[in-house]
Order: structure tokens, then C-alpha cells, then sequence
């Protein structure tokens, strides 16, 4: 599974007007917690690669304008490293620092998709 880099805010748009689920990685390459962070999630996006969802990578360093506006517009507090998980322009999951733990972003995103199957159903 490949990153799609974040390099403008024209793409913030596009993920907040997509009805489908976006996970959006917010990365520092100065920050040895934002490492670790990316170590899980690279593991996370390997192991569960059958998951149907979009992963953005954000560098911070080079963009920090674009989580500037992922912040504003998606009503979050901008963090590093810090993950989104963004659906019909609504941040649903947001967790940063050490927070970041791919079991429970997997059980979220699983629960995700298990509603949206019994939403269809009905």
C-alpha cells in the first residue's frame, strides 16, 4: 500500500468532499516520537493492507500551511505526529504522540465498516 503525499491544500479539499474514509498521517521528521509513529503505521498499512481506505502522508516540515488548514477545517488541534481519520468532511478519529497504537486504529476502522454494512442492510 502506497502513501499519497499531502502537497496542497487543493487536496484537503478533495478528501473533505469525499464521502469515503481518508486516514490522513501528520509526520515531523525532527521528532524521534513522530518516528516511532510512522514505524507503527508503515507496519499497520503492510499488515492490513486489504483495509479500502485512502492513506495521505503529511510532511510537516516542508508543509506545515497544509496542517494549518487540516487543523481549521477539520476542527482538530494540530499535533505531531498525529493521525486522522476523516469521512464526509468530518474528522471521526484523531489521535496523536504515542496515542498512536495501529490495534486500535484497526478495531476503529473495522467497527467503521461493520456499520456502514449494517446501515446498507437496512
Amino acid at each position: 500500500m502506497q502513501w499519497n503525499d499531502l502537497l496542497s491544500i487543493s487536496q484537503i479539499e478533495s478528501i473533505a468532499e469525499n464521502a469515503e474514509i481518508s486516514i490522513i498521517f501528520k509526520h515531523s521528521n525532527r521528532c524521534g516520537i513522530s518516528s516511532t509513529a510512522l514505524y507503527r503505521i508503515e507496519s499497520f498499512k503492510e499488515k492490513y493492507s486489504s483495509l479500502p481506505y485512502v492513506f495521505y502522508f503529511l510532511d510537516l516540515v516542508k508543509h506545515r500551511e497544509i496542517s494549518n488548514d487540516i487543523a481549521k477545517r477539520f476542527e482538530v488541534e494540530h499535533q505531531s505526529p498525529q493521525i486522522l481519520v476523516i469521512e464526509n468532511g468530518i474528522c471521526i478519529y484523531n489521535v496523536s504522540h504515542l496515542n498512536i497504537k495501529p490495534s486500535e486504529l484497526y478495531s476503529f476502522l473495522t467497527d467503521r465498516i461493520s456499520l456502514n454494512l449494517e446501515s446498507l442492510q437496512n
